[in-house]
C-alpha cells in the first residue's frame, strides 16, 4: 500500500517475526547486566528521582501498591509525571523522557495537544465537563467516527474499552440468538468478568483472572491467534452449545500486535465469523484511528459487524471507549426498533459519565487533527525509523532480541515473556512455563528501568508507540539511547 495515509509502508512477514519469537524463547535470556542495573539504580533512580521515590513511598500508605493504575507499575518504584507535552514528558525531579508509552497508545497526536486543549478549555468556561443532557458534540463525534469508518453506521459512547467489549458482547447475543463469545487468544478485551479470558498467553483460560469464579467462563472460549483451523474448529463445537455470537479480534494481532498475524488470518476471522452465523467484533482500542484513518480494519479490508473504540476517541481525556457497527446489530442499543421499524431486544447498557461534553469535544477535534496532519502515516513513518535503528544495534552487539513494528506500534522483545502458550493437552509444562515466563517478566521490567534511566518510558519495557510529536531527529536520539542499553547487556546467567 505505500502508506497511502495508513502508518504501515509495507505489512511484516508474520511468519518470520513468529520464528524469531520461537526461536527466543528457545535461548538463553539476555538482560542489562546486574552491575549496570545496580549503577543505573543508584545514580539515577536513587539520586535523581528522590522527590518521585519519597511521593510514591507516602502513596503506598493510601493507595494499594502506591499507584491508581497498572501501567505506572515500574521497577525500582513508579515515576511520577508532572508535565506531558508532544513527545516529552516530565517528572517531579524536572527530569525529562522520550514519551513511548502514549498513555498505552492514544495519543497519535503526541501528548497534550495544543489544539485539542485550547478547545477543552473553551468547552470548560462555558459547559463544563458534564450535564448529564445531551450536547451537541455527541452528535459530532458519533457523526465524524461514521464518516471514517465504513462499517461504523452507528455509534455509542462509553466511559471505557471495558465496556465497550462488554456491550459487544451483549449486543452480538441479541443480534444473533446465539450464546458463546470466541476471543483470541492472549488478547485483551477489558477486564469485564466473561471478557477476562485467555488473557496475555494464549491457552491461560481464567488463570489469569483472579477474583472472576470460573463458571462466568461457560460461554467464553479461546482461539489461537494466527491459526484459522483452531478457530473453525471452535466454531464447530459451539453449534452443539448455543452457536457462536460473536468472535471478537485484535486485529493486528493479540496485546497489540505482541504475536504479529498475517492479513490472511484477519480475512479469514471475517469470512469463517459469518459462516457460522457469528458476528466480528474488532477490537480497536489501540489500532483505531492509528493504523489509519479507518482503523486496522481500513488497511485490511474487512467489514466487521462490531467495533470496539478507546482512549483515543476522547483524545486521551477521561471517557474514553464506544462501540459502533452496521445499523441493525446497533439497533439493540436504541430505542427497541431497527431500520425497518422492526421491534428488537434492547442490550443493558448505562455509563451516567459516558459521552461527556468534554470528552466528545476532545475526540471530535482530535480526529479532526489527525486527518489535518496526516497523523497515522507521519507516526507510521516514525515507527518505521526507530524500529530500523533498533534492529542494527541489537545486530551491532548480537543480542538475540526482536525488534518489528506495526506502523507506530513497535516492539522490542528481550525475553519473549509473552510469547509462550499452554497446551493443555501437555499439562506437564505447566510447571515450567509459569517458571519461565517469571523469571522473564522479572528481566522485562530491569531492561524497562534501564531505558527509563536513559529518559526512555516504554510500556512495560517492550511497547514502544511512536507519535506525529516525534521528528527524525528525536527518533535517532531515542536510537542512541537505546544502544546505550543494549552495550550493557548480556545473558542472565553471566549477570
Amino acid at each position: 500500500m505505500a502508506y497511502n495515509g495508513y502508518g504501515i509502508d509495507e505489512y511484516l512477514d508474520a511468519e518470520a517475526v513468529t520464528k524469531q519469537l520461537d526461536e527466543l524463547i528457545r535461548k538463553p535470556v539476555y538482560s542489562i547486566r546486574k552491575d549496570a542495573l545496580k549503577n543505573y539504580e543508584e545514580h539515577y533512580f536513587n539520586e535523581k528521582c528522590g522527590k518521585s521515590k519519597a511521593m510514591i513511598t507516602e502513596a503506598k500508605t493510601v493507595i494499594p501498591g502506591g499507584v491508581q493504575h497498572n501501567l505506572a507499575f515500574n521497577y525500582p518504584f513508579p515515576i511520577v509525571i508532572t508535565k506531558a507535552e508532544g513527545a516529552k514528558m516530565y517528572d517531579l525531579d524536572g527530569n525529562e523522557y522520550y514519551d513511548l508509552l502514549q498513555a498505552g497508545g492514544p495519543t497519535i497526536l503526541g501528548s497534550n495537544d495544543p489544539v485539542v486543549r485550547e478547545k477543552v478549555i473553551d468547552l470548560l468556561n462555558t459547559c463544563g465537563p458534564s450535564t448529564g443532557l445531551f450536547h451537541e458534540y455527541e452528535y459530532k463525534l458519533a457523526k465524524k467516527i461514521s464518516e471514517m469508518v465504513p462499517s461504523v453506521e452507528m455509534f455509542r459512547m462509553l466511559g471505557s474499552g471495558t465496556e465497550a467489549c462488554m456491550c459487544a458482547a451483549r449486543i452480538a447475543r441479541l443480534a444473533t440468538g446465539k450464546k458463546n463469545i470466541l476471543k483470541m487468544g492472549g488478547a485483551y478485551h477489558g477486564w469485564s468478568d466473561q471478557m477476562a479470558y485467555g488473557i496475555r498467553i494464549p491457552g491461560t483460560k481464567g488463570m489469569m483472572s483472579k477474583g472472576v469464579p470460573g463458571f462466568v467462563f461457560r460461554h467464553t472460549d479461546e482461539f489461537f491467534p494466527n491459526d484459522l483451523e483452531d478457530l473453525e474448529k471452535h466454531l464447530k463445537r459451539n453449534k452443539h452449545t448455543g452457536g457462536t455470537a460473536a468472535v471478537f479480534i485484535e486485529p493486528i494481532g493479540p496485546e497489540s500486535g505482541t504475536r504479529p498475524v498475517s492479513k490472511e488470518f484477519v480475512k479469514g476471522c471475517e469470512r469463517l465469523a459469518h459462516r457460522y452465523g457469528a458476528l466480528l467484533v474488532c477490537d480497536e482500542v489501540v489500532s483505531g484511528f492509528r493504523i489509519g484513518p479507518g482503523g486496522a480494519q481500513g488497511y485490511y479490508g474487512i467489514d466487521p459487524d462490531l467495533t470496539i473504540f478507546g482512549k483515543i476517541i476522547a483524545g486521551g481525556f477521561p471517557g474514553a471507549g464506544g462501540v459502533g457497527g452496521h445499523r441493525d446489530v446497533m439497533a439493540h442499543l436504541g430505542a427497541g426498533l431497527d431500520s425497518s421499524g422492526k421491534k428488537v431486544s434492547k442490550a443493558l447498557c448505562g455509563g451516567t459519565l459516558a459521552a461527556t461534553p468534554v470528552s466528545c469535544v476532545a475526540g471530535y477535534y482530535t480526529l479532526c487533527e489527525i486527518e489535518k496532519r496526516n497523523a497515522c502515516e507521519v507516526a507510521g513513518r516514525m515507527g518505521d525509523r526507530l524500529t530500523k535503528g533498533l534492529k542494527a544495534s541489537i545486530r551491532k552487539y548480537n543480542l538475540p532480541f526482536v525488534a518489528f513494528n506495526i506502523g507506530s506500534v513497535c516492539h522490542l522483545d528481550n525475553a519473549g515473556t509473552m510469547h509462550f502458550a499452554i497446551d493443555w493437552t501437555k499439562p506437564w509444562q505447566l510447571p515450567h512455563i509459569l517458571k519461565e515466563t517469571g523469571i522473564r517478566q522479572k528481566e522485562m521490567e530491569h531492561m524497562g528501568a534501564a531505558y527509563m534511566a536513559e529518559g526512555l518510558i516504554t510500556l512495560a519495557g517492550t511497547r514502544l508507540y511512536t507519535s506525529a510529536a516525534y521528528t527524525e531527529e528525536m527518533i535517532d536520539d531515542v536510537i542512541s539511547r537505546f544502544d546505550r542499553v543494549f552495550s550493557q547487556c548480556g545473558p542472565l546467567s553471566g549477570k
